[in-house]
């Protein structure tokens, strides 16, 4: 049988690949084997895989608070801000990822790679427990949101129903996985756009009861609101407020692209196309629909914050059963199932291949690394969907609660691996100038860069130290609060230097000439050629059949 070499104690791991069968477990049909992930997810899949991630409950649901803390100018502009910011984590990664892609890779992959053994090692520990509860998070989510309709099925009963399906999917062939994500992302898509031009029609006045909201909604009750304090430092508070909790929004979704990248076809070319459209789409999505939220809710609705059952909280809902529009809050309310469904999917899938990468390096039990014939590492399947039954923890009297604290830990997490993204992105930058290759050689590169990481370095590192800011102030002050808001950094810092006492002759920091930037780099190249001859190969027929199709494509960013 075949097996993988050892390497002697403390050298760097192989890079992830596809190995060779190492035995039969079950038959021939069923044989769970040692062969690794397989590139099946195709461009158009891998865009609306990361949108499907980063369209949850907290863009159609968490807004409203958001809303009802700021106002409508302080959520807009902090969808702004994030915006921007979030678009130099995705660029930064995408330079470092599409130069030297390989099976398997995530950002944990790239912070052993390129920075520290240990890093790498936290990173990716912290990755697969965060996104296992996101899959708890999501679920419990949509679960809520059911009882929006009068029923009297228990919610446990849903969270089973959810968790199964989420589950299921993940086990089939990462083409399917990919096509059932598509398809669920591009439903969310559509149902965003429809709102955005809802949102105008009501501006103009087009609604049933004909009346021109403008912005009138931004003077009364106001375009800014007090949060915390009064005068200008409860302004300043209500700003930093809904700027860090903004952030929950878009957690991971730069990650998500780099995961893909490993099961993604030709993914040197296709991992700059994930990236730039994801950037324009966060515009559309995040920036204007934080617009016309502020445009058609106002920031006072009590429903917002106390008044809601399911998403009756959703800012969108409110809008829509005030405007007087019969039967669309309960379409809304399908789509913020389905979007929670979706980004559930998607957490499930990102944990799993975070356990599959870090057997991969060597630092999980090998059992991880089995994949079955269709490439989908079942074992870490298995383990990381074992953490989504923390969902099962909101059936009690204090749901809520532990609703808030997996969005308080999430975010702390999202802080931490954004601040290593941009740490991994700058070593990469100085491996690259040690070694003599020149950015004109990189197959993508950000004019935005190494500026827009700089910005977003120090500011992902002030919003962890400042998650959880309201709980300093007199008699606002709560155990969980503060533990949910902070215990993420010392776990992550424990990870960090256990592996350093234990992997004591790893180096702190690699040097630039030491960072390995050429393995995988010949297969990822000769996939590429491969890729070049299958599309010459095609007929002269099937590309003329293609053309009508393929401007669409272009515009939608599905090539």
């Amino acid at each position: 049988m075949a097996v993988r070499p050892e390497g002697p104690k403390g050298a760097d791991p192989p890079a992830p690949t596809a190995y060779t069968e190492e035995r039969d477990v079950t038959g021939e049909d069923t044989e769970v084997v040692l062969r690794g992930t397989k590139r099946g997810i195709k461009s158009r899949q891998a865009q609306m895989l990361v949108i499907g991630g980063t369209i949850g409950t907290g863009l159609f649901v968490g807004t409203g608070q958001a809303l009802a803390i700021s106002g409508p100018a302080f959520l807009f502009v902090a969808y702004v801000v994030i915006c921007f910011l979030v678009h130099g984590i995705v660029t930064a990664m995408a330079e470092v990822g599409s130069y030297m892609p390989a099976q398997g890779m995530s950002v944990a992959y790239y912070g052993n790679r390129i920075v520290s053994p240990s890093l790498g090692f936290a990173l990716g520990w912290m990755y697969w427990y965060i996104w296992g509860l996101s899959v708890a998070y999501e679920i419990t989510a949509a679960a809520v949101v059911i009882n929006y309709w009068p029923n009297t099925v228990p919610v446990a009963v849903w969270i089973t129903i959810m968790l199964v399906v989420i589950v299921a999917l993940n086990f089939f062939p990462v083409k399917i996985y990919g096509e059932s994500e598509f398809w669920f992302a591009s439903i969310k898509v559509f149902a965003i756009i429809g709102l955005l031009i809802l949102s105008v029609v009501l501006f103009f006045g087009g609604g049933p009861d004909h009346t021109r909201l403008g912005f009138w909604y931004w003077q009364n009750p106001g375009a800014t609101k007090e949060y915390l304090v009064d005068g200008a430092g409860g302004r300043f508070c209500a700003f930093l407020f809904t700027l860090i909790y903004s952030c929950f929004s878009f957690n991971f979704s730069p990650e998500l692209i780099i995961i893909a990248a490993g099961e993604m076809k030709s993914p040197r070319k296709n991992i700059p196309k994930a990236a730039l459209h994801f950037v324009w789409r966060l515009a559309i999505f995040y920036v204007l629909g934080a617009l016309a939220i502020g445009v058609i809710c106002r920031s006072d609705e009590s429903a917002l914050t106390d008044g809601g059952n399911g998403t009756a909280s959703s800012p969108w809902v409110i809008a829509i059963e005030n405007a007087g529009i019969h039967g669309l809050d309960s379409v809304i309310n399908a789509v913020v199932i389905t979007s929670a469904w979706s980004s559930g999917n998607s957490v499930l899938y990102m944990s799993s291949r975070a356990l599959y990468s870090l057997a991969v390096a060597g630092n999980a039990p090998q059992v991880f690394v089995r994949c079955n014939k269709h490439g989908v590492p079942v074992y870490a399947v298995i383990a990381s969907s074992l953490l989504s039954l923390f969902a099962y923890l909101n059936i009690g009297t204090v749901s809520g609660i532990v609703f808030n604290w997996f969005v308080s830990v999430i975010n702390t997490a999202a802080f931490i691996s954004w601040a290593c993204c941009c740490l991994i992105y700058f070593r990469f930058r100085m491996a690259c100038v040690a070694q003599g290759i020149a950015r004109s050689n990189l197959p993508y590169s950000s004019i935005m860069q190494p500026w827009a990481s700089w910005v977003a370095l120090v500011a992902f590192c002030l919003f962890g130290l400042l998650n959880g800011f309201s709980v300093f102030f007199p008699g606002k002050f709560t155990a969980s609060g503060f533990l949910t808001s902070y215990i993420g950094i010392p776990v992550f810092l424990l990870i960090y230097f256990g592996h350093r006492i234990w992997a004591r002759g790893d180096p702190w920091i690699r040097s630039p000439e030491s960072v390995d930037l050429k393995t995988g780099l010949s297969d990822a190249l000769a996939d590429e050629e491969d890729e070049v001859v299958t599309q010459e190969g095609r007929s002269t027929f099937k590309n003329i059949e293609r053309q009508l199709l393929k401007r669409i494509y272009l515009i939608w960013g599905w090539e």
